[in-house]
């Protein structure tokens, strides 16, 4: 199971009703944090979820409405004494803006590895997360995030006995372990079955639409996409800024084929954002509109019954 909250759905400032946008998400005991803003922290504990468990941030870019709230977080995960090493993703340049901050929050009591993408397209495997980092279309360097769940398959008694594999190993090659022992190389695939559907969330905002964020969206679990403005004619200042309209990120969607989508990023001048849902629903049906606090839990296949 994944449990996944929209922390905040306000582009570019945070609203008094309307926090700065950024996702979190929990398995396993690991938590993953996209985006930082100012009040992230703030609207963590208004979740009631833990600052201590996140065990890697992904940065998308490095406009200040997406990290100006690192220095705050930090510290509050260290207060909380939080003592293991934390991995942060982000483009080129993430490591100066990083390191930037931190000289108003010394001291930190973990260690802190700072990954920069080079790619158009990364993967990343950390704390049971694969990441898949996508890069679109800003005004600066922009990656969205595919984070995937992996499943493997259930553990085979008979293939097991089959090939005659000692029963102490059973589970640590069930764990994915490979184990040599007295000239015998015992592979996990020896005694698991097929590779069962994981669970896949794919994360974008700040872009245009462009043709990888559906082929990263495709299959998802979830799919939040960028909704920069509702109204239609924004289109052409969505355009020029390097943002989505609603209609767009629908589009998106209806290619993709997500099990849903949720739209984040408002416009802080878009009030009435559900008026404009309706078109958005011809286009892609389960589609709604993100709320702060917006969480669900996402099932893998076997625990759904």
């Amino acid at each position: 199971m994944l449990d996944v909250c929209l922390l905040g759905t306000s582009g570019m400032m945070p609203l008094p009703k309307r926090a700065l946008t950024a996702l979190m998400t929990r398995f396993n005991g690991s938590s993953l944090l996209i985006d930082c803003g100012e009040g992230t922290q703030v609207s963590i504990r208004q979740q009631g979820w833990s600052m201590h468990d996140i065990d890697l941030i992904c940065i998308t870019h490095v406009h200040g409405d997406h990290v100006s709230g690192l220095p705050g977080l930090l510290l509050s995960m260290g207060n909380a004494e939080r003592r293991q090493p934390l991995l942060i993703i982000g483009p080129k340049g993430t490591r100066r803006v990083v390191e930037a901050l931190l000289t108003i929050a010394p001291g930190l009591p973990f260690e802190i590895t700072i990954q920069e993408l080079t790619q158009p397209q990364e993967t990343i495997r950390a704390h049971g997360y694969t990441i898949r980092a996508f890069r679109v279309n800003h005004t600066v360097t922009c990656y969205g995030y595919s984070q995937i769940i992996e499943r493997t398959g259930k553990f085979d008694v008979d293939r097991a006995k089959e090939s005659q594999i000692p029963m102490k190993f059973w589970s640590r090659l069930q764990k994915g372990e490979t184990i040599e022992e007295e000239g015998m190389v015992y592979t996990p695939d020896m005694v698991l079955g097929e590779q069962r559907k994981g669970i896949k969330v794919t994360y974008c905002t700040d872009t245009r639409p462009v043709p990888v964020i559906a082929e990263e969206a495709k299959g998802a679990d979830l799919f939040i996409c960028e909704g920069m403005y509702g109204e239609p004619e924004m289109a052409s200042k969505a355009v020029e800024k390097k943002h989505m309209t609603f209609v767009e990120a629908a589009e998106l969607a209806r290619v993709a084929e997500p099990g849903q989508m949720w739209l984040t990023h408002f416009s802080p001048s878009l009030v009435h954002a559900e008026d404009y849902m309706p078109q958005v629903r011809e286009i892609f049906p389960n589609a709604f509109l993100g709320k702060d606090g917006k969480s669900v839990e996402l099932m893998f296949e076997d625990e759904k019954n």
